[in-house]
């Protein structure tokens, strides 16, 4: 039968360490507090390596990387949909190379003929 997800408070992990710190076992610790002897690990490794119960605080170089690219990948997925729509609203046959750029509201500049020309002229 699948255990229920419980929390525990930043004290009661405190107190634990601080049980098996002053030299109870582990096995004892685990029964009488009714813990899973991963979770009582997992407190354990956290206090011994940064003092934080928190999952932010205990990050691995690695994880903080992986975290910081998806952002970023995130925000260069955006920045790809802002300059897909661009070019959509690019329309080449409303505008003749020969005839000013009025209709991007920019005068005595001719109409661009490539996107970026197009991309300039909006900036």
């Amino acid at each position: 039968m699948k255990r229920e997800r419980r929390s525990f408070s930043k004290e009661f992990k405190e107190q634990i360490v601080s049980l098996h710190a002053s030299g109870k076992p582990r096995h004892e610790i685990v029964k009488e507090y009714d813990l899973t002897p991963s979770a009582f690990d997992k407190w354990i490794r956290q206090h011994e390596t940064s003092g934080s119960f928190k999952e932010k605080d205990n990050r691995t170089p690695e994880q903080e990387e992986l975290i910081h690219l998806r952002k970023e990948n995130q925000q260069l997925r955006m920045e790809n949909d802002i300059l897909k729509q661009a070019a959509l609203s690019w329309d080449e046959s409303r505008c003749d190379s020969s005839e000013p750029a009025q209709i991007l509201g920019i005068s005595n500049v001719r109409c661009p003929t490539t996107f970026s020309q197009y991309l300039l002229l909006r900036s």
